[in-house]
């Protein structure tokens, strides 16, 4: 009955979800599949508000299929109000059960389908599971522009705040976990991380709060900017990021000020990532011949560190530099983990070239290029292939051969003792 007209599932489906979740208020905006979730996000609202109501329009640009009222008349669960085009179930047990047949995939991904599923007809479904897959509100595009439009409406220096920093999105974020290569102790810390976030209210009642500061320390391009974004976007959080560079201003009072303002605007949009780049560039040991302000300065982006706290605030704060031998100690004091982005070995390297060429079709030894690049960083790596695919372009060629990645080496080599030989002078 009704299992193979196509799009029945769909219609079903936010049917389905808009009635369990008017009906149970324990159900929040967390439980709704996301693209639900942003479809009915009211901007004034800030917000999904109840009841939620269902049209022939909602369900088309939901699911993005045509047809919908010829697919809700064939099925005898759904009644179409003529005016407004209004969707409603008519006997919802009905069209409970038939979801229970064909819709049992969508049920272990959709919370709210989840919870009312979990103890129906001893049916493998848990909704504590389909939660946690679930992406949370804060991961939404929408959610995060209204928090910043309440800022704007409700903080009088919001702007000069909101011009320090980039925000974005976890679906804004092209980078991702999942194509990084990563070490074994740096994998294994964004999962102490992720198990911060989802036990936060037990770290605060046992009184474990400084958690949640890392400082990632390595040469250029060995990925520390590109992991601090993945990780956003694995954890579905908005990211704040800024380069300390870019928040110190020439008059130095004004640089503590503009500190300050970052870390308010993190607190103020949790939960969130802040990324601070270029941690060095303020927070450089600390000597007598300093000019005071730039004293004032260290002190206060400390104080920030000490009193931000993924526990307490939900904001994870990850800071990254080039040079670690600038620090001053008591910033080194200031986090609860320091992780290393080496060089890559041969080993990683050969991964980080299967990683960047695996949708290219590529002719190449790969080993032996691994070899060849000694000391080159996943940057450096990715600058090589991209050269040889623009130069086997240029033939009018889309297949990547091996001599394209060897000569592509050896302009890199060149340019580089070209940069040295200028350095020197």
């Amino acid at each position: 009955m009704g299992s193979e007209i196509p799009g029945s599932v769909e219609v079903t489906e936010l049917l389905l979800t808009a009635e369990i979740y008017n009906r149970f208020e324990s159900l929040t905006e967390d439980d709704l599949p996301s693209r639900i979730r942003k479809h009915y996000f009211d901007p004034e609202h800030r917000g999904v508000k109840r009841p939620i109501y269902v049209t022939i329009s909602d369900v088309e640009k939901i699911y993005s299929i045509n047809d919908v009222r010829s697919i809700a008349k064939r099925l005898p669960f759904i009644d179409i109000e003529e005016f407004g085009s209004q969707l409603r179930l008519t006997v919802f047990d009905l069209g409970a059960r038939w979801f229970a047949r064909e819709g049992i995939e969508r049920v272990r991904s959709n919370p709210v389908l989840a919870y009312y599923y979990e103890n129906y007809d001893h049916l493998d479904v848990s909704y504590a599971e389909a939660r946690r897959a679930n992406k949370p509100r804060f991961a939404d595009r929408e959610w995060i522009e209204a928090r910043i439009k309440e800022l704007q409406e409700s903080v009088q220096d919001s702007e000069d705040m909101l011009k320090l920093v980039q925000i974005k999105s976890p679906e804004d974020i092209r980078e991702r976990i999942g194509d990084l290569v990563l070490t074994d102790e740096q994998r294994a810390e964004i999962s102490k991380i992720e198990k911060a976030i989802e036990h936060r209210e037990y770290l605060r009642r046992v009184g474990l709060r400084e958690i949640g500061k890392s400082l990632f320390v390595g040469s250029p391009g060995t990925g520390k900017t590109t992991t601090a974004r993945a990780i956003a976007e694995w954890l579905g959080l908005p990211l704040i990021e800024v380069r300390l560079s870019m928040i110190t201003s020439q008059y130095l009072g004004e640089t503590s000020k503009n500190i300050d303002k970052v870390f308010d605007l993190a607190k103020r949009l949790s939960p969130c990532v802040l990324f601070v780049d270029e941690f060095d560039f303020v927070a450089k040991t600390r000597t007598s011949d300093e000019h005071g302000a730039i004293k004032r300065a260290v002190n206060t982006l400390l104080k920030a560190i000490d009193e931000i706290s993924l526990v307490e605030d939900g904001v994870l704060f990850i800071a990254a530099t080039n040079h670690p031998q600038l620090l001053d100690y008591a910033a080194w004091r200031r986090f609860d983990k320091v992780l290393d982005f080496p060089l890559p070995d041969e080993l990683m390297r050969r991964r980080i070239l299967e990683k960047i060429l695996s949708k290219i079709d590529a002719e190449v030894d790969i080993d032996e290029i691994a070899s060849l690049t000694d000391g080159y960083s996943g940057s450096d790596l990715r600058l090589v292939v991209r050269e040889a695919m623009l130069n086997a372009l240029l033939e009018d060629r889309k297949t990547l051969k091996h001599i394209d990645l060897l000569r592509a080496i050896e302009d890199f080599e060149h340019r580089i003792r070209e940069h040295r030989g200028r350095v020197a002078l």
